[in-house]
């Protein structure tokens, strides 16, 4: 088997984003031009790759990730949140944290009653 490198996601020169332009068949060589976005998942390493198929086949088990990987659970979730962040998906969290907060200071200055805020966190949890 051919040793394949992992196709480059930016720029060499300047940083920016790379695009597609053309695809190939490995079996029959047919080439196909256009204009192609890259994948989401194409900006994880190999590392970030093989911790979420991991992930994946254990179905989310923190506990099974670290016995497949021989690592700790601090260190699962330590990667998991990494691999969010690299997908763009770590600061969600953070931000949902924020709306919550909020609706808990305006309750606290007396802005909304108890029972709005429990509607707005219910509304922010949906």
């Amino acid at each position: 088997m051919v040793n394949k490198m992992k196709m480059p996601v930016k720029c060499p020169s300047c940083d920016g984003r790379l695009l597609v332009t053309e695809v190939c068949c490995a079996e029959c060589r047919t080439s196909v031009k256009g204009s192609f976005d890259l994948s989401e998942f194409s900006v994880l390493t190999r590392e970030e790759e093989t911790f979420l198929r991991v992930f994946l086949a254990a179905r989310g088990s923190v506990k099974e990730v670290g016995r497949q990987l021989g690592i700790s659970y601090p260190t699962v979730k330590g990667r998991l949140e990494s691999l969010l962040n690299a997908l763009g998906l770590g600061s969600m969290r953070a931000a949902a944290r924020e709306r919550r907060l909020e609706v808990l200071r305006r309750l606290e200055r007396g802005e909304i009653k108890a029972g709005e805020a429990v509607a707005q966190l219910r509304r922010l949890e949906e």
